[in-house]
């Protein structure tokens, strides 16, 4: 990837299909979010943004380290995060190799 890949926003990143209108992540993450509140229905629920990020940070790693074939150096580059944060979060979310 280059370095001015690297630097574009997620949600300013053109979509690749011309199958009809793309969500950005932002869109797609507000949605999701949207629908979940809704699904509580005014009921409480404790460590929601533990949950969030969890459920956002477990597929992302997934991905990352398939894409930069397991290279842990090579993906806490790419996500711009120290290699220890990185072997910290992979073994948290049980995805140590």
């Amino acid at each position: 990837m280059t370095e001015s890949a690297m630097a574009v926003p997620l949600d300013e990143q053109k979509p690749e299909q011309a199958n009809g209108p793309q969500n950005t992540l932002r869109d797609s993450v507000k949605d999701t979010m949207d629908a979940y509140l809704k699904q509580l229905d005014g009921h409480s629920t404790g460590q929601l943004y533990q949950m969030f990020l969890q459920e956002v940070e477990t597929p992302l790693l997934e991905t990352i380290m398939e894409y930069v074939r397991g290279n842990q150096s090579k993906a806490a580059e790419l996500l711009g995060i120290n290699r220890g944060t990185l072997r910290k979060k992979l073994k948290m979310y049980g995805l140590h190799q």
